[in-house]
Formats: structure tokens, sequence, C-alpha cells
């Protein structure tokens, strides 16, 4: 029994116009089958993707804090020239200069139209294969917790651990690296961002979310009400889903 991430979650006042945005970013489609928009690679709704995770835009009445999210994007180039454009139609698309206290770095930090902070990185070859999306990048205080939870929680495979980071991807070493890395502070306000991770078929959702709440997970009231899905926090407060299978 494993979980798998199929789509990364972020709040918006207006979701439409954050998932047009995002869907220009990394060249995919929207697509809005309810009172969410679904950011996927394009050709037509497949879900869940098998190589991506997606993005799902999900209204909220509250815009986000001046709080950095704990959790962000890395999108992936493929040269120093790729970097510039990708930035520059970013930004012609709507997204702003984020200062995050990164100092003088080969990246560089936007925000989407909502304020949600991400990065452009500097072409690297881990990277080459990933897609748009190199990684999804958690902040944390303890990596190698990090990497006991998430590793047990989900089928992918831990590529590294250390003291400053533990990064995962899936064992099929397609699409986007999940990263965990050390960073000063706690985590005082509820993710803008989150994952949302779904049970293979034929394998049963409730016995998965006890199987994480025997690892540590806690379970969580957003007001969410009757739903099919299921909240939880990891060890460190990170908020994720637990959606219905298939």
């Amino acid at each position: 029994m494993a979980l798998r991430p199929v789509m990364v979650n972020i709040k918006a006042l207006d979701p439409s116009a954050v998932g047009r945005f995002w869907a220009q970013a990394l060249g995919w489609s929207a697509y809005s089958p309810g009172v969410t928009t679904y950011v996927g690679p394009a050709g037509g709704l497949v879900w869940p993707d098998p190589v991506a995770v997606g993005i799902d835009i999900v209204p909220v009445p509250e815009p986000k804090t001046t709080t950095k999210n704990r959790v962000h994007l890395d999108l992936a180039t493929t040269s120093a020239v790729h970097q510039a454009e990708l930035v520059a139609r970013l930004t012609a698309l709507g997204a702003t200069s984020a200062h995050v206290g990164q100092g003088d770095v080969p990246w560089t930090v936007l925000a989407d139209p909502e304020g949600n902070e991400f990065c452009v990185l500097e072409p690297r070859e881990v990277y080459r294969d990933t897609g748009p999306i190199a990684a999804v990048v958690v902040d944390c205080v303890d990596p190698r917790a990090m990497a006991r939870f998430w590793g047990e929680a989900m089928d992918w495979t831990l590529h590294e651990v250390t003291d400053d980071q533990a990064v995962l991807r899936s064992a099929k070493g397609v699409g986007p690296y999940l990263e965990f890395l050390r960073t000063p502070g706690v985590k005082t306000v509820p993710d803008r961002v989150h994952l949302d991770l779904l049970p293979y078929p034929g394998d049963d959702k409730e016995a998965e979310v006890a199987r994480l709440r025997a690892l540590g997970a806690t379970d969580l009231d957003l007001g969410q009400g009757n739903v099919p899905w299921t909240c939880l926090a990891d060890p460190e407060g990170h908020e994720f889903c637990v959606l219905a299978g298939e």
C-alpha cells in the first residue's frame, strides 16, 4: 500500500485567473470541470496524469498573507537564454519579483498574480527530464524526519537525505522531484499550497489514511465539512489531502 502525489493544490481568490497564469507559464492547459481550475499537460484532460503532477486551483475568500509560503514550485530551464526568456514571459503574464531573503543566487524568485512564490531555476542537469516543473519544494525544520514520513507515505524513491535536504522522485524516474529543505523558522500560518495524494486503484482510502496516522499524520479540520477527501497534516504541520480512489 502506498500513495502517489497527483496535484499541487493552490488556494486563490480568482482560480480561473491563477489557472490561466499557470497554464501559460507551464505550456499546459487549464480545465474547469467544477469549482476548481485544474492545470495539466496540453492535449486533453488526463487525470491522474501518468507523468506530471498537475496543479489544482481552489477558490477561497481570503487573500494570501505576506508570510512566505512553505511550499513552492521550482521551474526548470535548459539554458541561460531559456531562463531569461522564461522570466521575461512570466513577468509579462503578471508575475512579480519576490524577495524571500535569497540574496545573490543564480535562480530568479517570482510570485504569481496572487503572491504565491516560485523559482525559475538556472539550467541544472538533474532537472533535464522533469518537464516544466523541476520540483515541489517544502520548507521544513528536519529533512531527515520528513524523509522518514514521506518516504513511507508515498511510493516515491528517496534519492538523497542529509541534515539540509531530502529528495524524492517517482520510482519510474519521471516528472518532478519532491524536495524538503531545512529552513529557519517554523510553520505559523496555514499553507496556501499543498500536495494532494491519491491511492492506487483497488487500494482502500481509509486504510491508507489509518496508515498515515500511524506514521505520525494528524487530522486537520479546515472547515471542509463532509467531503470525499481527507485532510491531514504531516509531523511538521504541512497540510495535505488524501483523495478518494479511482
